[in-house]
């Protein structure tokens, strides 16, 4: 068992391996900008070695730290005047605290919403009068709450309810907010609410039928305009994700019927002409600007790759940031040039993705493959799943993925049924038997891996972090001839315990995947969780936790572990101090080393 104490100072950077230098190099996110002082931006960088919030004034060029935490800030939000920087304030990783704000121009940070107590965060809306905040709340006690903060009065309750809810969006003129919520029941897909700032309902739309029907929708954002009470969502209509404009003073709906497979999402132009679209399909991501006048669509010229974020800036230009799997992420405008180029050591880069379909029990199955360049199999082979569930992999830079092919292993990675990308009915399709289905499709594919002659049976590692680490404890115990290594960061063990110890929102989450808790649905419960296999586990075991983490609680890892114990079961254990994964990149990179030295020890030096 090992404990977190820190990391050795880093070697020098001459001496340093590749898979390293991409975890320390800096990185930028796409910077958020205010709406109405569009020259001040926020943005998250790793550079101190510690991911926090940075501003960043472009007439200038001057930027600075803002927030300075041991384990890191990411959550930051910037008011439309551009005065304030709202930053979230949890202890140590565990999700639970309180936004706090700090001018743009620097000075002591103040407590935001005087009157509300610590919780779990459900959304954050603020308003361009420099003095209203929506603030989403979530605890144990009383499920989801939504009030209105203003500036030298009490907080105002708008909204309450046990099951999941969360803070949409504010109209352009502050009269209208917008809240996705899940009162009937169904974690997975919201229904909508807009309600004046006194609580009163303007409108509703909920696609679900009363449960009936599963389709979801999703706040993307009011019109910038004031008085424009158009509100772009994103509804599951026909089995993807697409945008509508819903007026909902007229409750007239525009439906914009793209002509685009895959998933579509949209953000407003600035002046409410038109939208920037980002459309995603099959790993892989473009953009087009959908104008208003005319109703056809215009490509934003991008890269081939994913852009996992994209603004439309008030001069008509697009800033989206870029990577692929070959490539280190960018901060890209289409006016020209990169956006922001952190100063220091570049990360280098890694091998191309192959992309590989699999005829699975549920149909088709996406993988994404990388090899060392050159290499021929078979050759040990991790398969890194991804975490979620509903989430996907892309062709997008990863540098833990990277850190596997240097050390001479091919590394798969899966998009199971309930990955996102694919439609409605496969992110869907994971209800009931959770998973175990997705076990399914990763057999699939280790089948293809191994027939095909690119994957050494004998050398195959699962590994992921988060579900990702749950379906690595989950595969162990019911494939247990299949995976010769199991590596699981932050995962669900006992899925019981883990249910009664985690944040509600996911506990919403796990009635609606499961049809209900642990003692209205014992038996399904108890088929899902990988405490009910653990004997028979047979490969040695590496298990990463976060002290802190509300999503994958310590204790029910805990109880695992102890079972492994009790059988003399081959396993290692590394607490660290943190949540649901470290904000810290020494941490992070202590992780890896750890985890290539546990293959190592077990399977031996690829090629040799």
């Amino acid at each position: 068992m090992t404990e977190s104490n820190g990391s050795a100072a880093p070697e020098r950077t001459e001496e340093m391996p590749a898979w390293e230098k991409r975890f320390r190099a800096p990185r930028v996110s796409l910077p958020d900008w205010a709406e109405d002082a569009p020259d001040r931006s926020l943005f998250v960088s790793n550079a101190t070695g510690t991911y926090e919030l940075y501003a960043w004034e472009r007439a200038t060029g001057e930027q600075r730290q803002v927030t300075n935490r041991a384990n890191g800030t990411t959550d930051g939000v910037l008011s439309p005047d551009g005065a304030w920087i709202w930053w979230f304030d949890d202890k140590d990783g565990d999700e639970f605290g309180v936004w706090r704000r700090q001018p743009f121009e620097g000075g002591e940070d103040e407590l935001a919403t005087p009157g509300l107590d610590p919780s779990y965060p459900a959304g954050l809306a603020l308003g361009r009068d420099g003095r209203t905040a929506v603030v989403g709340r979530s605890t144990d006690e009383d499920g989801t709450t939504i009030h209105v903060a203003r500036t030298g009065e009490p907080p105002f309750e708008l909204y309450r309810h046990r099951e999941s809810a969360g803070v949409g969006d504010l109209s352009h003129d502050g009269r209208l907010i917008a809240v996705e919520h899940t009162e009937h029941g169904d974690a997975m897909h919201s229904a909508l609410r807009v309600l004046r700032p006194d609580g009163t309902t303007v409108a509703e739309l909920d696609d679900t039928e009363g449960g009936t029907r599963e389709l979801g929708l999703e706040v993307l954002g009011f019109a910038p305009v004031d008085g424009d009470t158009r509100l772009l969502i994103g509804h599951q209509r026909r089995g993807r994700w697409e945008p509508l404009v819903w007026d909902v003073a007229s409750g007239t709906q525009t439906d914009l019927a793209l002509d685009l497979p895959g998933d579509v999402s949209a953000e407003w132009y600035p002046d409410g002409s038109g939208l920037l679209i980002v459309h995603s399909f099959e790993a892989r991501s473009e953009l087009f600007r959908y104008d208003f006048s005319g109703g056809g669509l215009e490509k934003v010229p991008t890269p081939a790759g994913t852009v996992s974020g994209a603004t439309a800036r008030p001069d008509g230009s697009v800033e989206y940031l870029w990577s692929c799997a070959a490539q280190p992420p960018t901060v890209r405008s289409t006016a020209g040039g990169t956006v922001l180029d952190p100063p220091g050591m570049k990360s280098p880069g890694s091998v191309p993705v192959e992309d590989v379909w699999v005829e699975g029990p549920g149909g088709r199955i996406h993988a994404l493959v990388q090899k060392p360049a050159g290499a021929t199999g078979p050759l040990p082979t991790v398969f890194d799943i991804h975490g979620g569930p509903t989430w996907h992999d892309s062709d997008a830079f990863a540098a833990a993925p990277a850190a596997w092919v240097d050390h001479g292993y091919a590394v798969i990675r899966v998009n199971y049924r309930g990955s996102t990308g694919y439609g409605r009915a496969w992110t869907d399709a994971l209800k009931v038997r959770v998973g175990l289905i997705e076990l399914e499709d990763i057999e699939a594919v280790r089948q293809w891996a191994v027939s095909s002659g690119l994957a050494d049976p004998a050398r195959l590692i699962l590994t992921g972090g988060s579900w990702g680490g749950y379906l690595t404890l989950l595969g162990l115990g019911v494939q247990p001839d299949a995976w010769a290594l199991g590596i699981a960061a932050v995962p669900v063990a006992d899925y019981v315990t883990a249910y009664h110890d985690e944040m509600e929102a996911l506990k919403a989450m796990d009635r609606t995947l499961l049809g209900g808790t642990p003692e209205e649905v014992p038996d399904r419960f108890e088929a899902s969780s990988p405490l009910t296999y653990v004997d028979q586990v047979t490969a040695p075991v590496y298990i990463s936790a976060g002290v802190n983490d509300p999503r994958c609680p310590i204790r029910q890892i805990d109880n695992y572990v102890k079972r492994l114990e009790q059988r003399g079961a081959e396993h290692e254990v590394y607490r660290y101090d943190a949540g649901h994964g470290s904000l810290v990149v020494d941490e992070r990179i202590k992780q890896v080393r750890l985890e290539l030295d546990f293959a190592e020890r077990h399977l031996g030096v690829p090629g040799r």
